[in-house]
């Protein structure tokens, strides 16, 4: 079966065509789309089926990112037989993926309040292709999921017990990077105490105990624990009703504020890519102080899941930064000498597998995460699921 697996976020689009069937799985397209939402969008996608890995690139004009995929797949002469989406939110009630109906959709409209930043475009997404491409069966795959069997002390936040029976916990999110990252390792891999961080635009760290989960730094909304590229992370709630009250902020003013001017945006006054804040900060000293409060925080998050866990066995760094950036990798495990992490300087430049020298306690792994490969598993398994519900009925 060939599986469309899209991951629409806020400010992106991720996506990949995988061929996944009894005798395995095989990458056949990915691509995304550069300076999402600017008049000078571009979709672009790589063809993997032959050698020569051919780029086609596509500026969206009036076209809609999904709209325009779906050409350039069809233009490439590939006969998608279902779509997979990546969902930021499930809420209470989605625990595992799900094919979509009618029904489906009426209860995740439902869902919007707890997410508006991620689930009207993923929604628009779903209905958009149901419209253009009715034929096609759609499968949602939730990032909470994985974190729902969380200890309850671990969802709980300290608010009057109401809240919690309406929904206000927290749920924890890039649960379909942490699953990717237990099924790379392995069932001896995960084994034992690990966290996964979970480092780029959007950031969290994630506890395990033998892959399962534990507790997370992301909570009730994405918008939580990190600094991130543009949002602020965990704050103090008299900062918000300070700004609310003092400062006269509006509603929109506000979150316009968390979630687009804040993290390393804000610190830098100059950009939310690591990247570029990392070579401007010797002689850049606001560039300087958002790297280091970057590191700071990951540390100080580090540290409180290690007390959760109660020791550390394996360290895995993901995500854009974490796979990408060496010095930041390298600052934040200078902090952890205590518990025997110790990074091989080589081996952490070069970015392999396993970045940690051969005596240290703590295995250190650089590990790419596969969120859309993990939604087009779930695609193929839950319409085999409902292939066979139907053939037995």
């Amino acid at each position: 079966m060939i599986i469309l697996s899209i991951d629409l976020g806020s400010s992106s689009l991720k996506v990949a065509v995988y061929e996944l069937g009894n005798a395995g799985e095989q990458r056949l397209l990915e691509g995304g789309v550069e300076s999402f939402g600017a008049p000078n969008a571009t979709l672009w996608i790589r063809d993997y089926r032959d050698a020569a890995s051919r780029e086609t690139r596509r500026v969206l004009g009036g076209t809609t990112p999904v709209g325009a995929l779906l050409a350039v797949i069809d233009d490439l002469g590939v006969k998608i037989a279902a779509i997979g989406h990546r969902l930021v939110y499930g809420g209470l009630a989605h625990e595992m993926p799900a094919r979509v109906t009618r029904e489906l959709l009426a209860s995740l409209a439902a869902l919007v309040p707890f997410d508006p930043l991620h689930m009207p475009g993923a929604l628009a997404a779903i209905r958009e292709i149901e419209s253009v491409r009715p034929e096609l069966p759609q499968v949602v795959c939730f990032d909470t999921a994985f974190h729902h069997k969380m200890p309850a002390v671990a969802q709980r936040l300290p608010l009057p017990r109401q809240l919690w029976t309406e929904g206000v916990r927290r749920y924890g999110f890039h649960g379909l990077s942490y699953e990717s990252i237990v099924r790379e390792l392995g069932e001896a891999g995960a084994r034992g105490k690990m966290i996964v961080a979970h480092l780029g635009n959007g950031a969290s760290l994630a506890a395990m105990q033998d892959g399962k989960p534990v507790d997370t730094t992301m909570g009730f909304s994405p918008l939580g624990g990190l600094m991130m590229g543009t949002r602020a992370g965990d704050l103090d709630p008299g900062v918000v009703l300070y700004l609310l009250r003092e400062r006269r902020y509006t509603f929109g003013e506000l979150d316009e504020l968390l979630t687009l001017r804040s993290g390393l945006q804000g610190v830098s006054e100059t950009s939310a890519d690591m990247q570029k804040l990392l070579e401007r900060r010797s002689n850049d000293s606001a560039a300087a102080e958002a790297v280091e409060l970057f590191v700071y925080q990951v540390k100080k998050y580090i540290g409180a899941l290690v007390t959760v866990l109660g020791g550390l066995d394996t360290l895995v760094f993901t995500g854009g930064i974490g796979e990408h950036a060496a010095p930041v990798r390298w600052e934040i495990a200078q902090g952890f000498a205590f518990l025997g992490v110790e990074l091989d300087q080589k081996r952490n430049a070069a970015g392999e597998a396993v970045v940690s020298t051969e005596g240290s306690r703590v295995v250190v792994r650089v590990i790419t995460a596969k969120e859309n490969l993990m939604v087009a598993r779930h695609t193929w398994t839950t319409l085999c699921q409902s292939l066979r519900r139907t053939s037995a009925s």
